[in-house]
């Protein structure tokens, strides 16, 4: 496994969650818990890093995923709206993973959402609803 690899070295911590995740999908507390005894370290570090990186995830992936800037740029120009908005459409719903990250580096262009990778800016709920029609259900 990746924690022999690195010689079971604490501070290869990041490069061993993302191993696990790639092969699992995601980080549940078996994993977490497994990581920590490997590398020595405290659960309470390995979940801290797992937790504190938006890339990981604690639950299954949906089939889709949209990430919405509630920076400070994207705030000032309507993100926290389009953010209710995606709540309140995307509430239930299975296929679509919807997380908020604090800056997504792209202020020129805000607000800012991300779908399947795909970065779009200068959103409005409307624009934000369309592309999330538009990308995941392909209308």
């Amino acid at each position: 496994m990746t924690i022999r690899k690195h010689q079971f070295r604490a501070d290869a911590l990041i490069e061993v969650l993302h191993k696990a995740q790639q092969s699992r999908g995601f980080l549940d507390s078996e994993v977490l818990l497994h990581i920590a005894r490997g590398l020595k370290l405290p659960p309470s570090r390995v979940y801290g890093v797992a937790t504190f990186y938006h890339l990981f995830s604690l639950e299954p992936k949906a089939l889709h995923s949209c990430v919405v800037c509630i920076g400070s740029a994207c705030h000032i120009r309507g993100a926290n709206q389009i953010k209710r908005a995606l709540e309140n459409k995307l509430i239930n719903n299975q296929q679509i993973s919807l997380t908020f990250v604090r800056c997504l580096g792209a202020c020129g262009i805000a607000p800012i959402i991300v779908i399947d990778g795909e970065i779009k800016g200068k959103q409005t709920i409307e624009s934000a609803l369309l592309n999330i029609q538009q990308k995941c259900y392909g209308y």
